[in-house]
């Protein structure tokens, strides 16, 4: 598998997950423009897009869904509930019907003739939120963003990884010294707005096993966190868990700029 960041965090959320054949896009909160630009670069293009999976109805997750399905016209893949608020949200309504998948609960969902997915509930407050767990032979990428705390579920998809994808917003002292009104920093901190860098952290720890290769940090609070502090957290929950940090590849994901393509 490869894996590429368009952009991670409130000011858009997007990412591609490629194999030998295909490719899965994640989240589509970034400009096709700008995806298109990425992967021209890289010899790609958007043909390399075979289907659209969503983790929920937020603006930065799904600004430009609509764009994406009248431009690559790919399958969209997410649950039941999630692609009901698509059919009538501004970004999406007049687009995605047509590309409309429903993805079955509990089971592995075969989504491209070489990526099988299947979704799991987080706690985040929008009409519904979901981690993935996506399978391409011995390979199991887990993404889990906009989560307000883990769950057995996810911290169990996440101990089978080679590849985790996992939230880690904000520095608790940042959020609580900051500006933000109390009303938002308790929005964000109530168990159903963000991962903070700690329980991130504490999560690593429980997820820790030894076939993970690759712990990519995201969606990082522009305000309320520094990539130096998420990346130095994380860190130290692998030190303090014996881990033999060379073997697993740590690295965060940056907002509004694209990672390189990684190699998982």
């Amino acid at each position: 598998m490869r894996f590429i960041s368009f952009s991670s965090g409130s000011c858009g959320n997007c990412s591609l997950l490629l194999g030998e054949n295909s490719g899965i896009l994640i989240d589509a909160g970034v400009g096709i423009r700008r995806v298109k630009k990425e992967l021209d670069t890289l010899g790609l293009g958007l043909e390399s897009i075979s289907a659209v999976i969503v983790t929920h109805d937020h603006g930065d997750h799904i600004r430009s869904l609509g764009s994406f399905c009248k431009r690559v016209q790919a399958p969209v893949w997410t649950t039941e509930t999630i692609h009901n608020a698509l059919s009538w949200h501004p970004f999406t309504k007049e687009w995605i019907g047509p590309c409309r998948q429903v993805l079955q609960a509990g089971v592995w969902n075969q989504i491209t003739p070489e990526f099988e997915v299947r979704f799991f509930v987080v706690p985040h407050d929008a009409t519904q939120c979901v981690g993935y767990a996506i399978r391409s032979g011995e390979e199991l990428f887990v993404l889990m963003t906009d989560l307000g705390h883990t769950t057995e579920e996810s911290m169990f998809w996440a101990s089978q990884a080679t590849t985790v994808v996992v939230e880690s917003n904000y520095d608790e002292e940042m959020l609580l010294g900051g500006s933000y009104p109390e009303e938002l920093k308790k929005r964000i901190r109530q168990g159903y707005g963000h991962l903070s860098n700690s329980d991130c952290a504490k999560a690593i720890q429980l997820f820790l096993h030894p076939g993970l290769r690759n712990i990519f940090l995201c969606h990082l609070s522009g305000n309320n966190n520094t990539p130096e502090l998420a990346y130095q957290c994380a860190l130290e929950a692998l030190e303090e868990s014996g881990a033999e940090t060379g073997s697993i590849s740590l690295r965060v994901l940056r907002r509004g700029v694209s990672s390189p393509l990684l190699y998982l």
